[in-house]
């Protein structure tokens, strides 16, 4: 099964899962969002102006005659370099930023029979619950290790909801475990699907198999010996590889692990992140031969990461084609900062400030 080994001290400070009262929740399930919520967090602007943040300044405007060449030219040349600086100030600022991938939210119609699946058939801990009776949801948190440590399932079970469409462009999460075959076995006699059996991958050596949870989630079990993350991978198809890479690495500060070309089968592959795949989780975005758009559906929400400063994140994301959905600032009733947004192909991300998340550990 899976064997986990320790986080090396020396990893970047952990941050851990989201603790919020009903009033302050930033609103994962979608069916229990409110206008008013809504409406609040429309209204929370940054305390910052996100054009000062980089040093990006609005071109003046120019006295005399506007008309002049010669002023058009230089001012189109100032506009240019402040531009240009703003950009390099942003690159340099997000490869330093402490950044870690916290969690990953996405929706189930059975909350136990969930729990139960991911306990006894994937060796996961249930490492807490909570429900939010005003706001009729249920979230459970799910793991190979402590939150503030690892990367980690945020479980939503919306009251009454039984049923998601999964959509065309979520892909799978990985799972490394030390044998493959023994876990499938195990899955089986669980009553689990398994819609691939164990063998090597296609074009390489790793011993994959593919199966399914009740609610239709893909999980891809990869052999491998001991790590200290083996929830490893959430896997998303985007429709230009090319773009997404490059608004992952400037916009989010994640490295290009490795690319692979699969022209066999008409795909391509880049792993994201931040550090090895060995011993981090990853994301790994798949480009297929032609296809530009996929149905999202309304199961998977989003992966949350943690940044130094969710105010000059969102500023980053803006400079580097990324839309921001929830302007920075402090979550109404506790003070923790975040800031949402989509990268370009509409995947959602949550970033919260590392301090304030650690206070709410506390």
């Amino acid at each position: 099964m899976v064997r986990i080994i320790s986080m090396a001290s020396s990893i970047r400070p952990s941050l851990s899962t989201f603790r919020f009262s009903s009033s302050s929740r930033f609103g994962l399930p979608l069916s229990s969002f409110t206008p008013s919520r809504n409406l609040v967090f429309s209204h929370l602007a940054s305390a910052v102006p996100q054009s000062q943040l980089f040093g990006l300044r609005a071109a003046k405007p120019l006295r005399g005659d506007v008309n002049s060449t010669g002023v058009a030219s230089s001012a189109g040349n100032a506009a240019q370099a402040s531009t240009s600086a703003a950009h390099e100030s942003a690159l340099e600022w997000v490869k330093k930023d402490k950044r870690r991938m916290l969690h990953v939210v996405y929706r189930v119609g059975d909350l136990d029979r969930t729990i139960k699946f991911y306990t006894e058939c994937l060796g996961m801990k249930l490492l807490r619950k909570r429900d939010i009776p005003e706001e009729k949801y249920t979230n459970a948190f799910l793991g190979y290790g402590p939150e503030d440590s690892h990367f980690v399932i945020e479980l939503t079970y919306n009251y009454g909801v039984d049923k998601y469409d999964i959509g065309t462009g979520f892909g799978h999460f990985g799972i490394a475990v030390d044998d493959v075959a023994k876990t499938v076995e195990l899955i089986k006699a669980k009553g689990g699907k398994v819609t691939r059996e164990p063998g090597p991958v296609k074009g390489g050596n790793t011993v994959i198999a593919f199966i399914e949870d009740p609610d239709g989630y893909k999980f891809e079990l990869l052999e491998r010996g001991p790590t200290p993350e083996p929830l490893c991978q959430v896997m998303l198809r985007v429709g230009d590889l090319d773009r997404s890479i490059n608004f992952y690495e400037k916009a989010f500060g994640m490295e290009l692990l490795r690319k692979r070309d699969n022209p066999e089968y008409k795909y391509t592959i880049a792993m994201m992140g931040y550090g090895p795949e060995d011993k981090n989780v990853v994301l790994e975005l798949t480009y297929n031969y032609g296809v530009t758009d996929y149905d999202k559906g309304n199961a998977y929400a989003q992966i949350a990461i943690g940044t130094d400063d969710v105010y000059k994140t969102a500023e980053a994301i803006k400079l580097f084609g990324g839309k921001v959905t929830r302007e920075p600032g402090p979550l109404p009733g506790i003070n923790t900062k975040i800031t949402a947004c989509l990268d370009p192909d509409g995947w959602k991300t949550v970033f919260v400030d590392n301090v304030d998340f650690l206070k709410e550990l506390e």
